[in-house]
This record gives C-alpha cells, sequence and structure tokens, in this order.
C-alpha cells in the first residue's frame, strides 16, 4: 500500500510527518528557491540527532521534496510573472532575455547529454561485438582505437555544440541589447517631446500673460490723456 500523502491544514499549510522537527512549509510561499534550500538542508545539515547515512538522507530528502516540485514551479512562475507586470518594458525584456539565454544553455546542455549516451553506447556496443570475434594483440589495438575514436567524438561534440550555443547566447544579448537601446532612445524622445510641448504651454500662456498686461496698460494710458 503506497504512503499517504501529507496532510495539509485548512490554511494550506503542508505538514511532513516523517520531519521530526515538524517543519511545515505553505504551499503558497513555497518556491524553487526555498525547496532548494529544504533539500540542502535536509541532505548535509541533518539534526544532531540523527545518524542515518548520507545515502539515506539523500533519497529521504528527494521523496519529501519532488512531490512539491509542481507547486514550487508554479508559484515561482506566478511571482516572476507579477515582477514582470509591475515594472517597465525593460524588466520584460530583461526577463524574456534571461529567460532565452537559460534555454539555450539548457538545450545545449541537453544536446550533448543525448549525445554523450549515444556514443557511449555505440561504444560499448561494439567493443561487446568485436570481442567476442577477437583476441590478443588486435583485441587491445581495437579497444584502443574505439577509445580514440570516442574521445575525439565527444571532443568535437563539445566544441560545436559549445560554439553553437555561446554563439546564439551572444546574438540573444547583442539582440536584446539593441532592442533595449532603441528602447531607451525611444522613450527619451517621447518624454523629451513631452517636454518641449510643455514648455511652449508654459511660454505661451506667459506671452499672453505679457500681452494682455501691456494692453490694459497701454488702454488705461490712453484713457488718461483723453
Amino acid at each position: 500500500m503506497a504512503d499517504d500523502p501529507a496532510p495539509k491544514q485548512p490554511n494550506g499549510v503542508v505538514i511532513d510527518p516523517n520531519d521530526d522537527d515538524d517543519y511545515a512549509v505553505d504551499s503558497q510561499d513555497l518556491t524553487l528557491f526555498t525547496l532548494l534550500n529544504r533539500l540542502i538542508a535536509a541532505v548535509f545539515s541533518p539534526s544532531p540527532n540523527s545518524s542515518t547515512p548520507l545515502l539515506h538522507r539523500l533519497k529521504t530528502a528527494l521523496s519529501d521534496n519532488i512531490p512539491l516540485l509542481r507547486d514550487a514551479s508554479n508559484n515561482t512562475a506566478a511571482r516572476l510573472l507579477q515582477w514582470t507586470r509591475r515594472g517597465s518594458p525593460l524588466r520584460a525584456l530583461f526577463v524574456v532575455s534571461v529567460g532565452t539565454i537559460v534555454f539555450l544553455a539548457l538545450a545545449g546542455l541537453l544536446v550533448f547529454m543525448l549525445f554523450f549516451v549515444a556514443a557511449t553506447v555505440n561504444a560499448v556496443v561494439i567493443s561487446l561485438v568485436m570481442s567476442l570475434a577477437a583476441a590478443g594483440g588486435f583485441l587491445a589495438l581495437f579497444f584502443a582505437c574505439v577509445a580514440a575514436i570516442y574521445i575525439g567524438a565527444l571532443s568535437v561534440a563539445i566544441f560545436v555544440i559549445s560554439t553553437a550555443t555561446i554563439s546564439c547566447i551572444i546574438a540573444v544579448l547583442i539582440a536584446a541589447g539593441w532592442i533595449g537601446f532603441f528602447w531607451t532612445l525611444w522613450i527619451a524622445a517621447q518624454k523629451s517631446i513631452g517636454l518641449a510641448k510643455h514648455s511652449v504651454f508654459i511660454t505661451g500662456s506667459a506671452l499672453s500673460a505679457c500681452s494682455s498686461t501691456w494692453h490694459d496698460r497701454r488702454e488705461q494710458t490712453s484713457k488718461k490723456s483723453n
């Protein structure tokens, strides 16, 4: 029978019954950062009375915190969206740029991991097949060649994938920089136009006031002379 999930109180607090310290976390305040802190603290900073080994602590921490990953991701995304909406368009551009860079970096890492797994599987399979049909010095020479090809393929893959990823990141940074620059120029131009209109309005009002005052004085002077 599977273990029952952690009970929840009416106020939305999630309590882990396996925790000796009765550690409680509000599901609304749970973010990826707090979840990571909980995981690190559970693995590397156990309670003084605990004598469990490291692997057992790691397994327990993962089993307790992985079910909360979805809620933490949703809360983090919601807070990031709120923070972006409260700011200027430049803040939104910054968030989009950072998100794109992180996505490109993770995509490059994923491609390299896939290539690494595929190359490893191919090398193991080819070595196993050839070891069944060869023996002696030829087998040693073959293993040396396979190792050289494997290392060379991984080196080329690392160079190509890292170059493509870094080039994409630099392109995103340059594009974001130019967009931010032109957006700043546009905002500065709008502010300058608004300031110029306000200055023209104030100058026109002052001239109108001076003109009306001068006209009133001239009329009073003409009446006194008559």
